[in-house]
């Protein structure tokens, strides 16, 4: 279930495959086919969006991937964020994702530091929510093993060679929108960001679809 709104997001993001550069959309075509070909062996698929912080990219990751699996029908595909260290999930990632129609929500997570709430991220006021809050990637509410490790940050990328647990290591990095923070272009940079992750993890599994 998705709210118009945020229906016409997505379809606006599919229309501009042209917007992704050859090399980077080659690189998404061959990780469509590694990733399809993961999910028939196993039956299910998991990411895990990987960042400095678990606070801006990663999260966007999360919620991209997980709209676009459900979009193109992967009900066997989860996915999931961390950091090399845990923040809280940056409210100005947040409000690009309400500008591009989602539903947000917040409550206080259970144990979890001061300042790092749970934000309930919904397509439709009824539908079920993502949960998302900032952990890192080890945390036990991520997947332990066996899991694609993408890391969306070129900080994070150079910090962790080796990501334990992940069947498969991927670099998918993208400009971190925190240089914009607290200057003029602030939303335009955040919002820019947005429909970049969510142009190309939507090419991601819409091309997944093609080939399955």
């Amino acid at each position: 279930m998705m709210n118009a709104r945020l229906a016409d997001y997505v379809a606006a993001r599919l229309a501009e495959t042209d917007a992704i550069a050859p090399e980077r959309r080659a690189a998404l075509d061959a990780l469509a086919a590694d990733l399809l070909r993961r999910l028939a062996e196993r039956g299910s698929l998991d990411l895990v969006f990987v960042c400095t912080h678990n606070s801006r990219r990663s999260q966007l990751g999360q919620v991209w991937a997980s709209v676009a699996a459900e979009h193109f029908g992967f009900a066997g595909v989860r996915a999931w964020s961390g950091g090399t260290e845990a923040t809280a999930f940056e409210p100005r990632a947040v409000a690009a994702l309400e500008r591009a129609g989602f539903v947000v929500s917040t409550i206080a997570a259970s144990g979890a530091p001061r300042g790092n709430p749970v934000w309930l991220v919904r397509t439709a006021p009824s539908a079920e929510p993502l949960r998302c809050w900032s952990k890192v990637f080890s945390d036990a509410a991520n997947p332990q093993r066996d899991f694609v490790a993408v890391m969306v940050c070129s900080a994070a990328d150079a910090d962790c060679p080796v990501v334990p647990g992940a069947a498969l290591r991927v670099s998918l990095t993208y400009d971190d929108p925190k240089a914009f923070d607290g200057k003029p272009g602030e939303s335009a940079a955040y919002d820019a960001r947005c429909a970049q992750i969510a142009r190309e993890l939507l090419h991601l599994f819409r091309r997944m679809r093609e080939l399955a």
